[in-house]
């Protein structure tokens, strides 16, 4: 399975598996980030917003009632479908790595590891430079990424995760295979769905590939694009990145 067919079939799930994920926490965390750096740069708090892989809109919706006005782009056309819409975000079908709006923004987002989804260095660069084609002068990149001293010390396993809503009852099995020589990790994920009314079964897999990044490769990653690195962090917590830190999150500005 390619990139291109990663979140078809999850992406029906999708909410359901992330319902404890904690958006609101996540979308304060950048909310201040975007104040702190936009304050600095350009002197005055952005509003115009550009979200690389914007999902189902949680990040976008919750960051349109802070004031932002959102665009986001999403390349699953499942996941557009499913979309959250609301005044301030919109969402549209497209590929990060090629998509040219003819507009610019003050900050470009990207969440929830959808840098770590571009193994390859020709995909990472065109994301790159499509962020910076979207920024105004000082603007922000703002992502997050799986970070390698966390991702060697603590070592991925098999892990089992099971959710349920009024519908279905859903187990998710996460495989991960190791290769130690791309700072990639490839995650097979096997769902298995119960419907709760018929009980019947429904079973699919699909292949995540996953790329880790240590600091020296995001800076060099960042120089070349045309950025500097004005932060790197662990996510939501704000410390200084380490073996416990599996998400670390970087603010980049446009030179």
């Amino acid at each position: 399975m390619t990139t291109e067919t990663v979140f078809n079939a999850y992406s029906r799930y999708y909410d359901i598996l992330y319902r404890d994920k904690d958006y609101v926490a996540e979308v304060e965390y950048i909310s201040n980030l975007l104040t702190r750096y936009i304050l600095k740069t350009i002197g005055e708090a952005g509003s115009e917003l550009l979200e690389f892989g914007s999902g189902t809109g949680k990040h976008g919706c919750l960051l349109a009632e802070k004031g932002y006005m959102v665009t986001g782009i999403e390349r699953s056309a499942e996941m557009i479908a499913m979309a959250q819409t609301s005044q301030g975000f919109t969402c549209q079908q497209g590929d990060i790595c090629k998509v040219q709006l003819g507009r610019k923004f003050d900050a470009v987002l990207s969440l929830f590891h959808v840098i770590s989804y571009q193994v390859s260095n020709k995909d990472l660069c065109a994301v790159f430079q499509r962020a910076a084609d979207h920024l105004n002068a000082g603007g922000l990149f703002i992502f997050d990424v799986w970070y390698s001293p966390a991702v060697y010390a603590q070592r991925t396993e098999v892990r089992v995760k099971r959710m349920a809503d009024s519908a279905v009852e859903i187990t998710r099995i996460a495989e991960p295979t190791i290769y130690p020589n791309e700072n990639r990790v490839d995650v097979k994920y096997t769902i298995f769905e119960r419907n709760i009314s018929t009980g019947a079964y429904l079973t699919f897999t699909e292949n995540h590939p996953m790329r880790h990044f240590s600091l020296p490769e995001l800076d060099l990653l960042a120089k070349v694009n045309g950025f500097e690195c004005l932060t790197t962090e662990a996510f939501l917590t704000g410390d200084e990145p380490g073996e416990d830190a599996w998400g670390v999150c970087l603010v980049l500005r446009k030179i």
